[in-house]
């Protein structure tokens, strides 16, 4: 059995009402023309006549009826074109607008990811440069290939063949002229603030008193620190007083050594003001 939604519609359906109405209306009158026309028709004149003028005034009431409703509708068509060509122009203007907005976002992201990107450039070479400060300084732990050597106090000698600060003093400023790139005494890092000094008779490196044997670390090149040591007047004079007085040493290269940073160094005095004169300035001591 066929569909009945796949069988089409009625004419009456399909067909305009304005058309509808002038097609019917002109059968109607072909057909009345021939009815008249008929000598068989046996139906009085004047009610034909009758009939024909009131199926034209209806034609005529429901062709202007049709007509006003056309127009009325046509009238609605067209604000609702209007209406819908101004909305699209509305929308097309909003979209447009939202489009150059994120246009000018995406550029300005782009430089801030620029920018960003320079500063993280810029941060990676300062604390690259922090490193190096804090290594040459001595404010920051280093690792690294180089020499260990142990001083110890002449056995059974007396307080004359003890080590003191300028012995130590001399085997370091004998490392660093060697080449040595940072030194360590028994874990005190050397710094260029750093002070050894006899305080009775204990030796204190950084303000800390260190004990015998002294151990000293240096990190440096590994074939030729000891070498150069010897051949820098200081480590000769080390040397050759460390023979003299009955000294017990030991020399040994290491492929790995640990020196931890030095103490943060401490303000002695702080001067407030801009420097641009000494009105308003006042020096304070910690």
């Amino acid at each position: 059995m066929p569909d009945p939604q796949d069988r089409p519609l009625p004419a009456h359906v399909t067909t305009p009402l304005l058309t509808l109405i002038t097609e019917h209306s002109l059968d109607d009158d072909y057909a009345e023309v021939a009815r008249r026309r008929d000598p068989t028709d046996n139906e009085p004149r004047g009610r034909s006549a009758w009939v024909a003028a009131a199926v034209v005034t209806v034609f005529g009431v429901l062709a202007a009826t049709a007509a006003v409703q056309t127009s009325r509708n046509q009238d609605t068509e067209d604000a609702g074109r209007a209406t819908l060509i101004a909305r699209v122009q509305s929308e097309r203007a909003a979209l447009a607008a939202q489009e150059a907005s994120i246009a000018s976002l995406q550029r300005a992201n782009i430089e801030l990811e620029d920018a960003r990107a320079e500063v993280v450039e810029q941060q990676r070479a300062t604390e690259a440069r922090l490193r190096r400060l804090e290594t040459v300084t001595g404010y920051g732990a280093v690792t690294g290939p180089g020499v260990r050597i142990v001083v110890d106090d002449a056995p059974g000698g007396d307080v004359t063949q003890l080590v003191r600060d300028e012995d130590l003093a001399l085997l370091v400023d004998g490392l660093w002229g060697a080449g040595a790139e940072a030194i360590s005494i028994n874990d005190q890092r050397l710094t260029a603030l750093t002070a050894i000094r006899n305080v009775g008779p204990a030796i204190h490196v950084n303000s800390r008193p260190v004990n015998p044997p002294y151990t000293v670390q240096a990190i440096g090149d590994t074939l030729s620190l000891q070498a150069d040591l010897l051949d820098t007047t200081h480590g000769q004079q080390f040397f050759d007083l460390a023979d003299d007085l009955g000294f017990e040493y030991a020399m040994k290269n290491e492929s790995t050594l640990t020196l931890p940073a030095a103490p943060g160094p401490r303000l002695r005095h702080v001067v407030a003001g801009t420097g641009e004169g000494a009105a308003g300035q006042q020096e304070v001591t910690p």
